[in-house]
């Protein structure tokens, strides 16, 4: 039998953004679920459980460059591996 891959811990700050100094590749090798305020999002963009925030996408608003505007959220924030 094999063994299933070691999942590896999830950081305090992490972004789906490629060009964040804050994107870790390892971590979206597995499904990551976030939770804000005890409800779960399926939007977050970018999530820092020490501060209490989460980066979401607004609407269908994009800035010059093409990417999705985003807006901040504070609250509670618990990340996970579903």
């Amino acid at each position: 039998m094999t063994e299933p891959a070691q999942k590896p811990a999830l950081p305090d700050r992490l972004s789906t953004d490629p060009r964040s100094p804050h994107h870790v590749a390892a971590a979206f090798e597995h499904d990551i679920g976030i939770r804000l305020n005890g409800k779960e999002r399926f939007d977050v963009e970018e999530y820092c459980v020490s501060e209490g925030w989460v980066k979401v996408p607004s609407g269908k608003t994009k800035d010059r460059r093409g990417q999705p505007l985003l807006i901040t959220l504070k609250g509670k924030v618990e990340a996970f591996y579903r």
